[in-house]
């Protein structure tokens, strides 16, 4: 999505939005493909003072297996984004501003390493999830197991022949 910004630019305390969706179900992240619905972006430019700010704000669901029990698992995200916008740049090294020199910003770009970049770096179907045995692979969110779950240190096998 081209955003036209001449306007804000030009004009202190001009604001100017705009509302789309971004299929991105083609993107791959390790394998899985998570984004199964379009991205619901909203983009809004604000001239504050000769300053003009980007903010972005993307929804959309997330689906994935978790990482402790493999049970698949949709999360409703919701996140936000702010980004400082400049015509020119002086200086390359500068990271704190998107450069805009025909006052034309292409977004599904920044919307999408914006995401990409903030993904949980760990998926968890839930905060307190238990996992999987380790001994039989029973889904422990589901119940107990009656796996023995004492494990002796090899190194201290020797001393357990006392005990017994």
């Amino acid at each position: 999505m081209l955003f036209e910004l001449k306007s804000v630019f030009q004009n202190e305390g001009e604001e100017k939005q705009v509302n789309y969706k971004l299929d991105i179900a083609d993107i791959d992240i390790d394998g899985v493909f998570p984004f199964r619905t379009p991205i619901d972006v909203t983009a809004t430019a604000k001239n504050r003072a000769s300053l003009v700010n980007l903010t972005i704000r993307a929804c959309f669901s997330y689906s994935r297996s978790c990482d402790r029990c493999s049970t698949d698992f949709t999360r409703e995200m919701d996140m936000l984004f702010e980004h400082k916008l400049a015509q020119t740049l002086v200086d390359d090294g500068n990271d704190d501003y998107i450069e805009t020199p025909d006052f034309k910003l292409e977004l599904d770009d920044i919307v999408i390493s914006d995401i990409l970049l903030s993904l949980p770096q760990k998926n968890l179907c839930k905060d307190d999830c238990k996992g999987l045995c380790q001994i039989c692979g029973k889904n422990l969110n589901e119940g107990d197991c009656s796996c023995d779950k004492r494990e002796i240190d090899p190194r201290l096998e020797m001393l357990k022949q006392f005990m017994d």
